[in-house]
């Protein structure tokens, strides 16, 4: 079960959010702040429409096992909208059970409904099994493998 989260910093479905985020960049050795202040985080940019956050249920007991993260934005290059999937995680031990691609349905399904045309998402060039999910669910990796490749930048500001 995939459920949207809504609501304050000290609802469960944010803190299970804000807790499975955490676990994400932990497991990936990415610098992240405690599950506290990201489930503030994720609250207010909810409740200002930047985000949508979607949590996934274990089947059994209802325990949050899984999250997506995305955005639906004006397109640049059309009318029409875009969606960012910016983050989806399944707890390592939840893997191949197919709640990665119940979340995916499930923000394709809520991005269609907010009129988002094209979807796009990061994935790092190891993580296989993130990558057999994207193409699973449709998606095509437009580089490398016979396309240009393609390099990721950031800075601090």
């Amino acid at each position: 079960m995939v459920e949207t989260v809504y609501g304050s910093s000290a609802d469960e479905g944010i803190r299970a959010a804000a807790r499975l985020l955490h676990d994400f960049n932990v497991e990936y050795e990415e610098p992240v702040p405690p599950p506290d202040v990201l489930a503030v985080r994720l609250s207010g940019l909810v409740a200002d429409g930047q985000i949508t956050v979607l949590l996934a249920r274990a089947r059994e007991g209802g325990a949050p096992v899984g999250v997506a993260v995305m955005r639906v934005q004006p397109s640049i290059l059309s009318l029409g909208q875009e969606v960012y999937l910016a983050e989806l995680y399944v707890e390592p031990d939840r893997r191949g059970q197919g709640y990665g691609r119940e979340l995916m349905i499930e923000a394709m399904r809520v991005a269609r409904e907010r009129g988002a045309e094209y979807a796009y998402l990061i994935t790092s060039e190891d993580d296989r099994l993130a990558q057999r999910l994207y193409e699973a669910s449709g998606f095509r990796r437009t580089e490398g493998a016979g396309g240009p490749l393609m390099v990721a930048y950031e800075r601090e500001l």
